[in-house]
Parts: structure tokens; sequence; C-alpha cells
């Protein structure tokens, strides 16, 4: 059985997001989606919330949703995975990205880093726009899952 690793802060998950796990979804036995903390962004959500919000907006069977603070690499050898999957928007995601394929590379040679390009409309998707454009009382609806759409809207209104 081939499981990858599809890792990612998801604060929020994005329809770019959501296109990238549906796709690993087909391509491996099993996918798992993990939430990774970074003690360096100040996030909208915890890691327990973007947990239930991701597994509310993926519907494959094969995908399962769980959190990790600790290196990524670490958690694959755990899970057995034999791959990390990372969704590509531009040549700047391109370079930050291989930097840390390399490193998991080195670090986990049995897993290798799988990159999927994001679709042409997903290309300027991030959280980061997400939140931007809904603090700011901007429509996001096309940019997120509608399951989730109205808990980003509270949480950008200030409402828990």
């Amino acid at each position: 059985m081939k499981i990858a690793i599809c890792p990612g802060s998801f604060d929020p998950i994005t329809l770019g997001h959501l296109d990238i796990i549906e796709r690993a979804a087909d391509i491996f036995d099993e996918v798992i989606v993990v939430v990774a903390s970074n003690s360096t962004k100040k996030t909208l959500f915890s890691d327990d919330e973007r947990v239930r919000l991701i597994r509310r907006c993926v519907k494959a069977a094969n995908v399962t949703v769980d959190t990790h603070d600790g290196l990524l690499v670490d958690y694959a050898k755990e899970k057995g995975a034999a791959a990390i999957v990372k969704g590509l928007r531009a040549m700047s995601d391109f370079e930050y990205e291989f930097q840390q394929a390399l490193t998991n590379q080195s670090l986990y040679p049995e897993a290798e880093t799988v990159f999927l390009c994001a679709r042409g409309k997903n290309m300027f998707l991030s959280s980061s726009m997400v939140k931007e454009v809904c603090k700011l009382g901007g429509d996001i609806s096309s940019f997120v899952p509608p399951e989730i759409a109205q808990d980003i809207y509270k949480r950008c209104k200030g409402d828990s």
C-alpha cells in the first residue's frame, strides 16, 4: 500500500488545497493530510479546528486528517509514507519547496517528494489571500469549499 503525506498549514483550506488532496487521493492508496503546526505563523484557526474543517470538505474515502508539530519526515517514517505531496503555484513556490524536498530526502530517503502543479484557476489562491479578502469584507465563496465558507466569514468578523 502506497501512503502519501499531504502537509500544510491549511489556515484555512482553499479550493487549491482541496484539488491537490483529491488528485493525490487518485494516485495513492492512502493520503494523510497533515495539519502542520508552525510557531512562526499567527493562525486564524487552531490545529483542531483546521482538522475539523478539512474533514468536512474532503470526500475521498482514502483520505484521513491528522496534526503534527515536529519534523515532517519523522511523521512520514512513523506512518511508512512513500511520498510527500506538495502543490506548486509558481516558480517562487518551487524554490522553497525544492529546498524542503532536498532536506526531507536527506533525512528520510525512503519518501519521494511529489509535486502537483496547481490548476490554472487556482494558481493565485493562498490561505493568506483568502484571510485578507475576508477580513476586508470581500467575497471568498469562489476560493474556499462551500462547506466551510461561513466558518471563515464568522472567524474573520471576530465571531468564534
